[in-house]
């Protein structure tokens, strides 16, 4: 009659050796690292958006507070608003379809906006205004 005999070998283990727990090890590592460069990347699209938000905001702020058609003179304004340097040049529009000879209501003027926020960042916005002929009202 056959027995069976059970050893008990110590030198067997269940569980993983060094090396596959250094390899998982590695792929988290890795993981981790391609994680949390992507929340770095998104961090500092999201700075930038709100910074542009802001200057964008300040700039239709300044827009709106300009004075009316017949109050806006040419020349130079400028100042600050929330630590955004902001400056308004108003200038006599200029192109080849408008002929300064002839005798017109309006007056196109052309005014740019310049905005700068704290970081150095600038919006430029070019844009016409008419402002009434005073010589064509007598």
């Amino acid at each position: 009659m056959w027995r069976l005999i059970e050893h008990d070998n110590d030198n067997t283990r269940d569980g993983f050796t060094l090396i596959e727990a250094l390899a998982a090890l590695a792929v988290v590592a890795v993981a981790l690292t391609a994680i949390g460069m992507l929340i770095g990347t998104n961090i500092r699209a999201t700075r930038s958006l709100d910074r542009r938000l802001t200057l964008l905001q300040t700039t239709r702020a300044i827009l709106s507070g300009l004075p009316g058609r017949n109050e806006l003179e040419l020349g130079r304004i400028s100042g600050e608003v929330a630590a955004h340097r902001w400056r308004i040049d108003v200038i006599p529009f200029s192109a080849d379809f408008v002929d300064p000879s002839e005798p017109s209501l309006w007056i196109p003027q052309s005014v740019v906006l310049r905005v700068q926020a704290p970081t150095g960042e600038v919006l430029r916005i070019d844009t016409v205004r008419l402002h009434r002929n005073q010589e064509s009202r007598q």
